[in-house]
């Protein structure tokens, strides 16, 4: 018969011996994740642009460009009223679909970008610190190509004539060398699949600008169609945009900067996509962050106003916007100038005494007792209170 001391030792056994299990396994499935992991990193080719970059060659990217450019023609029925809820309606899901497609280009954009920048620091290496723009060293890439001389380049419909003066004299002492004609001809390419990409997302900015007045009127008005659009695309349509609180609203589309060793001081921080609006724009920068509130605030109202459809004309948005810049110039005028209130003239006559019981009393308790009247008459004269002489 065990004793309850030799029990409780067989149990700490079983524990040690379960946990142990448990951390092999976990070992075991770690090791396997590691392995796929390193699988899947090595399978990748960086030197093939379709391996990095494959957006186009979806069927969601080609199905929504084909519906932009359907619109675009006037193919689609425009002039049918929905009369149903805004989120059923195929011209409010079109324009979400829109937003988010591109959102999807500019980071693809950002991806050819980095990977031309990889190929061509081989032929010109510092391109990259004098253009920063991607669709504009896609362009200067396409126009320079394997040519050493920049004198043969016309760029002048590319870069303006400062910069261009600057990557001439840069070009004439660089220590780059040609590409080879596999290396160049994936340069290309990559260029002008970045290009294509800039035209398509021009064919969409167009069309939101073109059907953001039928779907958000009071919206667009205010903060212009671009601006609504990104926002109604960030916050995933006009309805969730409608139940988003005014602090939200004014950080949607903001991203944080890097501001190692630099001063914080001149920083503006939650800037995000009503910054572009022209209200803001328009405000000196010392009032930009009162004003982002304003605007973020006008922006649910006037989303909840839309999303439910109380006003179609945009009259509304109008004039929220002439109200938010008649606020903006009362800020900017200076404060009222001080008012030195003038002296009242000198009252020369004698101040009235106030009467009454309360006075009376003060004379008793200030005025002079029978003893010290007393006191005060002088030793001379003939002594009358007792009635002698």
């Amino acid at each position: 018969m065990t004793t309850l001391a030799e029990s409780f030792l067989a149990d700490l056994d079983d524990l040690d011996d379960a946990s142990d299990r448990e951390q092999d396994e976990q070992q075991q499935d770690d090791d396997d994740a590691d392995e796929m992991v390193v699988d899947d990193i090595d399978n990748l080719n960086y030197d093939s642009l379709e391996a990095v970059a494959h957006l186009r060659a979806s069927d969601r990217y080609r199905e929504i460009m084909q519906r932009v450019k359907d619109a675009l023609e006037g193919k689609e029925e425009n002039n049918r009223v929905w009369t149903g809820p805004s989120e059923e309606d195929p011209t409010y899901r079109l324009l979400v679909d829109c937003n988010q497609l591109a959102v999807d280009i500019d980071n693809e954009i950002g991806i050819i970008h980095n990977f031309m920048r990889d190929k061509y620091r081989l032929k010109f290496p510092e391109l990259e610190s004098l253009v920063h723009h991607p669709i504009d060293y896609a362009r200067v890439v396409q126009a320079i190509g394997n040519e050493m001389d920049l004198t043969m380049v016309n760029l002048d419909d590319v870069l303006p004539q400062a910069t261009i003066m600057v990557v001439s004299v840069t070009a004439s002492t660089t220590s780059g060398q040609p590409l080879s004609s596999d290396i160049l001809q994936k340069v290309l390419d990559a260029a002008s699949i970045a290009l294509q990409l800039d035209e398509d997302k021009s064919l969409i900015l167009q069309l939101v600008q073109q059907k953001m007045h039928k779907i958000a009127p009071n919206l667009s008005t205010a903060v212009g169609t671009e601006v609504a659009a990104r926002l109604m695309g960030v916050a995933g349509g006009l309805i969730n945009l409608s139940k988003m609180p005014a602090c939200n609203v004014q950080v949607l589309g903001a991203k944080q900067k890097t501001l190692a060793g630099f001063s914080t001081a001149t920083a503006q921080p939650h800037q995000g996509f009503i910054f572009n609006s022209d209200v803001i724009q328009q405000t000196p920068p010392g009032l930009r962050g009162k004003a982002s509130r304003m605007v973020g605030a006008k922006c649910t109202l006037l989303a909840r106003m839309d999303a439910y459809g109380q006003d179609p004309s945009g009259l509304a948005g109008e004039a929220m916007k002439a109200e938010m810049k008649k606020k903006v110039d009362k800020w900017q005028e200076p404060a009222p100038a001080k008012q030195h209130k003038v002296l009242p003239v000198p009252d020369m006559e004698p101040k009235k005494r106030r009467g009454g019981r309360r006075f009376r009393k003060m004379k008793e308790r200030y005025g002079l007792t029978d003893m010290r009247k007393a006191a005060n008459r002088s030793a001379d004269k003939p002594n009358r209170v007792n009635g002698t002489s």
